[in-house]
């Protein structure tokens, strides 16, 4: 299957273990971001993936192409321009205190890209999925038009689309993002997004749901996944289940709602404790789910296996999920005993 994925890939600079930003002298320097690491997600299961923006073209912009490459995912479509790449600040936590992430990426190359900065036509021609996320939007009023843009060629190529709404606070308020995301949704077909997202882009609650607290009512859910089909038509809507005991424990599972089969459908829970990283855990879940839903007939097995390739996402450090597809079906299959392999 060949995959597009748009939006930002940043710089990532994280303390070493679990310390604290004020007592690190040093820091790890890695890439990710969303899109990027639903591509190099989809890559290791054995897709063609491509990925695009906009980056700088001095070294730094050079270092970020080099790390979608390395993974085998395709940067021909990567506009080179404009002044800076992105930045994010990571402070893993542990125990219950929470991590941290502070973001460094105002008038990015991407945030500031236009539209005629891209083919869309070429990009998204012989293509058979696309994939965006609610933080292109949210990041710029370009990055808005991008993604209007690259939806409608999309459409006129029929491939399919899905979104992953990812509400991010510190880009965006709840109404700034409803108001921006609910017209994009008419292009959608796979919907995914948590309890929290839901809510905040597209103003539908589930129940009494507290992200916080760790409390997920999946009766709730699942109502809410039927108003979401019913207004939208998505062909699927689907969401992880974290509940989070601690910064690094926690029970992850995923539900998804079928229109076309009228059902609704909750995984098995794993245990992840200890968490060695959980950003790009749902970026794992999306691009695991797409990969199942292109895969398998039967579409619960395609959330099964999201779930089980986010469980291992927690436990590889930096963005990327580097788990590969037998270690993804294993786990699925059962094996969760961790033992060494001979």
């Amino acid at each position: 299957m060949k995959v597009v994925t748009l939006g930002e890939i940043m710089l990532r600079l994280s303390t070493e273990g679990n310390l604290r930003f004020v007592q690190s002298n040093k820091l790890d320097a890695t890439y990710g971001g969303g899109e990027a690491n639903v591509c190099v997600s989809l890559a290791n299961y054995g897709h063609q993936t491509y990925f695009v923006t906009k980056l700088p073209k001095h070294e730094i912009g050079q270092s970020a192409v080099n790390s979608l490459r390395q993974f085998g995912v395709n940067t021909d479509y990567i506009c080179r321009g404009g002044d800076r790449v992105g930045i994010y600040f990571l402070e893993t936590g542990v125990s219950m205190r929470a991590s941290q992430v502070i973001y460094d990426r105002a008038d990015s190359a991407i945030a500031t890209a236009k539209v005629s900065d891209f083919d869309f036509d070429a990009i998204m021609k012989g293509k058979d999925w696309f994939h965006w996320t609610g933080i292109t939007p949210a990041i710029s009023k370009n990055g808005t038009e991008l993604v209007y843009a690259a939806c409608e060629v999309a459409k006129k190529h029929k491939v399919k689309i899905s979104c992953d709404l990812n509400f991010r606070k510190k880009l965006w308020t709840s109404e700034q993002a409803i108001a921006t995301l609910t017209p994009l949704m008419k292009y959608v077909d796979v919907c995914i997004g948590n309890e929290e997202d839901a809510d905040k882009c597209l103003g539908f609650k589930a129940g009494k749901t507290d992200v916080k607290g760790g409390h997920l009512e999946v009766e709730a859910f699942k109502s809410v996944c039927k108003k979401l089909v019913d207004k939208f038509g998505f062909e699927y809507v689907s969401s992880s289940m974290r509940e989070s005991h601690s910064a690094t424990h926690n029970t992850w599972s995923g539900v998804i709602f079928s229109k076309d089969k009228d059902e609704f459908y909750q995984t098995d829970k794993y245990e992840i404790n200890p968490i060695v990283d959980r950003v790009g855990g749902g970026d794992s879940f999306a691009s695991a789910l797409i990969h199942g839903l292109s895969a398998y007939k039967d579409f619960k097995q395609s959330i099964d296996f999201a779930v089980a390739a986010s469980a291992l996402k927690h436990t590889i450090f930096g963005d990327f999920n580097q788990a590969s597809l037998k270690e993804v079906e294993t786990l699925m299959s059962g094996d969760k005993s961790g033992r060494v392999q001979r």
